[in-house]
């Protein structure tokens, strides 16, 4: 792709640097520190930055929902988080560029053996306050509970809730590290990952970030960056 035209150069970097929001509360998408924040969200800022000419801005976020709100203030210019209805109502997505799984953790003797399982009265999921799985799981439950906390294994733990809720790689390892508790294999949702800006941005604007992405995963991009971060088994989304 050939660099931006000035006008979307105008749009997406109106200060005349490309402002991004960074989730490090998702160690799947950034890693490090807010002061050196690397992984794949990172490299993509950089890239779109390269792309239209400009400096990159990185301000980093311990949670996902605040990453959201800096973008939908105006004091960032492009977000990275997971596709949902709710947050459609505000920014414009690209297609994802990687899909990561949602899982559940229970006490070890539960009863709760399946995703299925786990949506009945009288179970509480302890879930990360305004994560994708917190969005999708307010939305499709139908019995259970969400409780929310500054992180879903946290507050499972903590409050001895039937269920936590939270993404496959870091519940894994906590199913790990800790006894009495075991992981419930089957995802109970796909979370697409994927490029946001705000809706006021021009339609040329949002089809440069969109074609962005596509090239970059389709060249390899995402795939090298992801192995860089030590996320060999998180899944590059297929094409648009």
């Amino acid at each position: 792709m050939t660099d931006a035209p000035e006008a979307i150069v105008r749009d997406l970097a109106p200060t005349g640097t490309l402002r991004a929001s960074i989730n490090l509360g998702n160690p799947v998408l950034a890693q490090g520190t807010p002061e050196q924040p690397s992984g794949i969200t990172v490299d993509l800022a950089r890239e779109v930055g390269r792309r239209l000419g400009v400096p990159v801005e990185l301000n980093c976020f311990d949670a996902a929902r605040k990453s959201f709100e800096a973008l939908t203030s105006g004091a960032a210019d492009l977000g990275f988080m997971a596709i949902e209805p709710k947050r459609a109502e505000q920014v414009a997505f690209t297609a994802a560029y990687v899909v990561i799984e949602g899982v559940y953790v229970v006490p070890t003797d539960s009863e709760l053996r399946t995703v299925a399982d786990v949506d009945r009265a009288g179970v509480r999921i302890g879930v990360k306050e305004g994560s994708a799985y917190d969005l999708y799981l307010t939305r499709t439950l139908e019995h259970a509970e969400p409780v929310r906390g500054a992180e879903g294994t946290d507050v499972f733990a903590e409050q001895g809730l039937e269920a936590g809720a939270g993404i496959r790689q870091p519940v894994t390892a906590y199913v790990e590290s800790h006894e009495g508790v075991r992981l419930i294999a089957e995802a109970f949702m796909q979370i697409q990952q994927a490029v946001a800006t705000t809706k006021d941005r021009s339609p040329e604007t949002v089809a440069f970030i969109a074609e962005t992405v596509e090239e970059l995963k389709a060249s390899g991009f995402v795939r090298e960056s992801l192995d860089r971060a030590g996320q060999a088994d998180t899944q590059v989304a297929p094409p648009a």
